[in-house]
């Protein structure tokens, strides 16, 4: 154990993710199990500008492993992106002893805590921060899974199925927006899962006749009478999409953007285990002295990695993926 640790925070911030809660119990309970104390950050980066926080113990994280949200709730900061604003963030961890920090969320809570991480480097002032990656769009690139992707997929696909009995039941056409950001990876893999006629993604140029029109015109000589297209939110707009249907073939779709409800719910398994391995080993890192580092899953395993290399990193789309998907629709079958 790390002597000069002795009290740590942790904050949730950016967009909420199923999970989100099941890391904080970990960060809480491994910091209580190694003799340390654990302070939380509410409302992310801007509760450690404006000192919003609570003390945590065990019991104050007893019963949320299974539920939605952020207990610490979440916001979004643009003091933060300031250095006037990361410098009270510092005058606060001073103020409140911290020794550590453990950021959970998306790409923007890491950019924000890289950049805490530089200025303190800059002010010779002792605090380590660690990065947990929680975003239902799973575009972390230093990590192959991120908290909240599999919740917010199987809430995806519960809402396209039964979108598809009264799509069947009608003989029409579904097109469902599905959120991701500017990344295609739930869209993808939940178009896959619920046997979708076509998928938009952005990393795919979409290529309306190809991809729309031919596939519904093929799907409806092969004897289809119901089609489901998925529109990845960064492909374009379902409403969009509906529309030049409508003109192309004359079919009147019925949209639906899922939008936030993706984000709700109690985690899968899958979150709620991913998540406290994620939790436990954030604390073993500052135990250990480890500052400016990511963690994150690699071939299965949990591992940790410095913070500038981590945000270096891309993650590309497996287009292999998309050729399942081709197969899968191909002919009308």
């Amino acid at each position: 154990m790390n002597g000069k640790m002795k009290r740590i925070g942790v904050l949730t911030s950016g967009g909420d993710a199923p999970g989100m809660n099941a890391a904080v119990r970990a960060v809480v309970r491994t910091a209580i199990d190694n003799g340390l104390e654990c302070i939380g950050i509410r409302r992310g980066w801007s509760g450690l500008i404006n000192s919003d926080f609570v003390r945590l113990d065990s019991q104050s994280v007893s019963h949320i492993i299974n539920k939605g949200g952020t207990i610490l709730y979440t916001a979004r900061s643009k003091e933060f992106l300031d250095r006037e604003g990361r410098a009270r963030a510092i005058a606060t961890c001073k103020l409140l002893g911290l020794d550590g920090i453990v950021a959970i969320g998306g790409d923007g809570t890491f950019q924000g805590a890289l950049a805490l991480s530089r200025q303190v480097a800059e002010s010779g002032q002792e605090l380590s921060v660690v990065g947990i990656p929680a975003t239902i769009d799973n575009d972390i690139g230093c990590s192959n899974y991120t908290i909240g992707f599999d919740t917010a997929s199987n809430t995806a696909i519960e809402c396209i199925d039964k979108l598809r009995d009264t799509m069947q039941s009608h003989e029409r056409c579904s097109v469902v927006e599905v959120m991701g950001r500017r990344a295609g990876f739930l869209a993808l893999y939940v178009g896959i899962a619920v046997g979708a006629n076509a998928v938009l993604i952005p990393e795919r140029e979409v290529d309306f006749q190809r991809d729309v029109v031919e596939k519904i015109q093929n799907l409806r000589l092969g004897g289809t009478t119901h089609f489901m297209i998925v529109v990845a939110e960064g492909a374009g707009s379902a409403v969009e999409i509906g529309k030049r249907i409508e003109e192309e073939l004359g079919i009147v779709p019925r949209v639906t953007v899922l939008g936030h409800i993706q984000r709700g719910g109690a985690p899968t398994a899958r979150d709620r285990e991913t998540a406290s391995r994620m939790g436990y080993e954030a604390v073993q890192c500052l135990l250990a002295g480890k500052g400016n580092r990511v963690i994150g899953t690699q071939e299965g395993g949990i591992v940790d990695m410095d913070m500038e290399e981590a945000l270096a990193m891309t993650k590309n789309l497996q287009m292999y993926r998309y050729q399942v998907l081709e197969a899968l629709t191909a002919k009308g079958k």
